[in-house]
């Protein structure tokens, strides 16, 4: 069946209403006091990756009685790094024995089976899909790093997932990380007010330099490759438009209230980023996101060197301007409600998982699913919509058939290689 954008924005609805619901489950009712949790929390780390390491750093912060438990990534020496550095910040707290660590394409299983009550899930996003489903369905809390998906296949097993999350009564929460900075919140709630009146067009960037890539070792199969270079390949990261800039497009979401579009149109390419090594990812975007009352979202990025920075969001309403500018650290509306943030920063990071913590020891569970995957689908929308040269509808999106990558993996496959998308070219499906 269908999904439309209309039966989407009832789903977001009714998510946050439920949200905002008290619980009364707890994870040990016998060694719990005032419906508060007191028990030993043990977090799994699925990716032991640089993000991944740093959560499970921030997850070892957030509460005096949680420790690391089990953790999983299919390159074991990711996975020892990982552990000898949370070790030098965390000691005590990380008591992951070798029983507990597992490696291989299947090893988030071996976490979800080891006794864990919180998952963190920081594999790149192609994975993402699947593991929440059975992280959720395994009962456990969990931190899902952003993006969420890839395509639409995956963006729909998120909200299904994000619903049986609701059902069991365990949080989720995302990593979309600027929804928890104290001057984002402080600006874009003010946005919500009113402050600028009726929002009608938002700006948003994400243009930075290139990124990390990993020179190829003579051991290495092919597969092996892709997978220690996942982020220029389209079916494992989405893209640097669904991979990073979708912070950018988040905020943007964010400052319209999380309305959906109708639609999106654009373009983008690969000028600089043209090594076989950079996969068949562009180095550059321009979305523009049509709303059904006129307004609209411009979106751009680009990760080319040399070139000028530009990390920001940038609200015009009937009564004034708001801008949040992360390369800047201003966060100022102007116009008739004139407001300077001038309050304290915080760790975004460390808030994400000191709310998720508190969350859980409290019995009143976060759910942000089906905002972070409609965000994420904004950006698989407008990825479509480059890819193609298309205008790509919301709807289209969301019922889109088009599913990256295999099923099933092993470093003896042969990795799905696909050419660089040409608008025009490429079809939509």
């Amino acid at each position: 069946m269908s999904t439309s954008r209309r039966d989407v924005l009832k789903m977001t609805g009714m998510a946050l209403a439920s949200s905002v619901l008290p619980s009364v489950t707890i994870l040990h009712p016998q060694r719990s006091f005032a419906g508060v949790n007191t028990d030993t929390l043990k977090v799994g780390l699925i990716g032991c990756g640089g993000r991944g390491s740093g959560a499970a750093a921030q997850a070892l912060k957030a509460d005096p009685n949680v420790v690391l438990h089990a953790v999983a990534d299919i390159f074991k020496d990711k996975l020892e790094d990982s552990l000898t550095n949370l070790r030098k910040v965390h000691g005590d707290k990380v008591k992951v024995d070798e029983e507990h660590k597992f490696i291989g394409f299947d090893a988030y299983k071996k976490v979800l089976d080891s006794g864990v009550d919180v998952v963190i899930l920081a594999t790149p996003p192609h994975f993402r899909p699947e593991q929440l489903m059975a992280t959720v369905q395994a009962g456990k809390h969990v931190f899902c790093e952003k993006p969420m998906a890839v395509d639409a296949p995956g963006v729909r097993k998120i909200l299904e997932a994000a619903k049986i999350a609701k059902e069991k009564k365990i949080s989720l929460l995302s990593g979309f990380c600027w929804r928890f900075h104290e001057p984002k919140r402080a600006i874009f709630d003010k946005i919500q007010d009113g402050a600028i009146g009726d929002v009608i067009t938002v700006y948003n960037t994400y243009n930075t330099g290139t990124v990390w890539s990993h020179p190829r070792k003579p051991e290495w199969s092919d597969a092996e490759y892709v997978f220690r270079n996942w982020y220029y390949y389209t079916w494992l990261s989405g893209d640097h438009l669904v991979e990073q800039a979708i912070h950018s497009v988040d905020m943007m979401s964010w400052a319209f209230g999380d309305k959906l579009p109708l639609s999106a149109a654009g373009t983008g390419g690969r000028q600089v980023r043209t090594d076989p090594k950079y996969g068949n990812i562009y180095d550059h975007f321009a979305i523009t996101y049509e709303y059904e009352d006129g307004a609209k979202g411009f979106h751009f990025s680009r990760q080319q060197v040399n070139c000028e920075g530009s990390y920001m969001c940038e609200a015009l309403g009937s009564k004034g301007r708001a801008v949040a500018n992360v390369s800047r650290n201003v966060h100022e509306i102007t116009g008739r409600k004139k407001w300077k943030y001038s309050g304290a920063a915080n760790d975004m990071y460390q808030t994400e998982h000191d709310e998720l913590f508190a969350a859980i020891r409290k019995g009143e569970p976060i759910n942000q699913g089906e905002y972070m995957a409609n965000s994420t689908l904004l950006g698989i929308m407008g990825r479509m919509a480059a890819y193609t040269g298309r205008r790509i509808t919301w709807d289209e999106a969301m019922n889109s058939t088009e599913k990256l990558g295999p099923d099933t993996y092993s470093f003896e496959m042969t990795p799905p290689l696909a050419e660089v998308a040409r608008p025009g070219i490429t079809t939509f499906s």
